[in-house]
């Protein structure tokens, strides 16, 4: 599997069935080139005039599952993640 196939996978928190995001890059320890992780970068605040919230890392022990779709994944949803929400209206006022 290539890095542009895992990019365009959800990131799925089991328990809670919160949507992370997706991949957008891996962290790999320099001294023994092993996988340590997944990072998904934080969602832009106001169409990212105001930044973006806290990159995401996820280390590879805590994955549970690479799919055909989607990545499981058995973390805690970091502070700045997403919560599952409701339709659009709700969105839009949060």
């Amino acid at each position: 599997m290539t890095l542009s196939e895992l990019c365009r996978k959800d990131v799925i928190q089991v328990p809670l069935g919160a949507n992370l995001g997706r991949v957008d890059d891996l962290r790999f320890d320099p001294r023994t080139a092993a996988l340590e992780g997944l990072i998904l970068l934080g969602r832009p605040r106001l169409f990212g005039l105001l930044g973006r919230q806290e990159d995401v890392f996820i280390p590879w022990q805590e994955i549970e599952t690479v799919g055909a779709d989607v990545i499981l994944v058995r973390t805690q949803l970091p502070s700045g993640a997403p919560k599952p929400r409701g339709g659009f209206w709700t969105r839009l006022l949060e």
